[in-house]
């Protein structure tokens, strides 16, 4: 466990260890959530980073014909 210090300006630094842990990178966006009067900080994902995250999932629908051609 860490402890930190609240800037005048609400400011906190996460240490370096815990940034390691959670793969926090400078410059990355967090999000923050208050869940009981505990702050989460989660770090928020580049959605191309989910590619091939799913593998065998088709892409290919099944559609009507269309009737108005």
């Amino acid at each position: 466990m860490s402890t930190v210090v609240l800037s005048s300006k609400y400011e906190i630094v996460i240490p370096e260890s815990l940034c390691e842990q959670a793969r926090i990178s400078p410059g990355q966006k967090v999000e923050l959530f208050c869940v009981g009067g505990v702050i989460e900080v989660v770090p928020v994902e580049n959605i191309k980073s989910a590619r091939g995250s799913l593998p065998g999932l088709t892409t290919e629908v099944e559609r009507d014909e269309d009737d108005r051609v």
